[in-house]
Parts: C-alpha cells; structure tokens; sequence
C-alpha cells in the first residue's frame, strides 16, 4: 500500500501574481467550481437526455489570520473592483492547481474583534475557473 503525505507548506495561493500569507489555523483555501459539467434529467418514459454545462464561474475562499499583510492587500483589491489572476497551486505528492486569469474579490472580509487573533475570509469569484 502507497501513503501519499501532504504539507500545507507546499500549497501556495498566489492573487494578482503576490503570494498570499498568514493564513488562517485549519482550512486555508477552499476552492469550488460553482456549476456542475453536467446534468441529466429523465422524460416521463425513462428517457434521458444529458446536458453539457458551459458555465465556467468558480469561487475560493481564502481565511487569512487578521494579522496577516494580505488582510490589506485583499481588502485593497475588493475596494479597488479590478479584475487579477489567482492561482493556488499544491506541490504535494499529488499536485494540483486551481484558478484562472479573471477574478475579483466580492468584498472587504468582515472584521471582528476579540481577546485573540481572529480570522478574516474573503471570497474570491473566478469567472474562467479551471482545474488542472
């Protein structure tokens, strides 16, 4: 039997051609294709007819420590409404890459404040998301 590792080390999210940093304490990036390739539906007969989706929107989520310097950077591009590449990229055993040329952050994170370090999530629309 194989066992394959992973290092969260080796996964880099990189907006706008800056790698990101100070990412949050358990899921740094999530990343989902927002439509599925497919869809299939059944006439009253039994008959199926399949449908190809050529929808290509996605969206990564990306939770950064509100320490980190990319809490600006984000905060800056969301204000800003300018369109940016993004990539993340995992050079594990098993490697995989995500994102696409046009994206834009929907919005400033939501801020709150405590007795310790909180997290700020953003979300990131990618309108030609791909995965390779």
């Amino acid at each position: 039997m194989d066992i394959k590792t992973y290092d969260a080390r080796k996964v880099n999210v990189d907006v706008g051609g800056i790698s990101l940093t100070g990412f949050g304490e358990d899921t740094m990036v999530e990343c989902s294709q927002d439509d599925d390739t497919m869809s299939a539906k059944n006439d009253a007969k039994g008959n199926v007819g399949i449908t190809i989706n050529n929808k290509t929107m996605g969206t990564i989520k990306v939770t950064l420590m509100q320490t980190s310097p990319s809490v600006n950077y984000l905060d800056k591009l969301a204000k800003s409404r300018k369109i940016f590449p993004i990539w993340v990229t995992s050079k594990n055993e098993i490697k995989e890459v995500v994102g696409g040329t046009k994206a834009f952050v929907t919005k400033p994170a939501d801020k709150s404040f405590g007795a310790e370090v909180d997290e700020r999530q953003f979300e990131i629309r990618v309108t030609d998301y791909t995965v390779e």
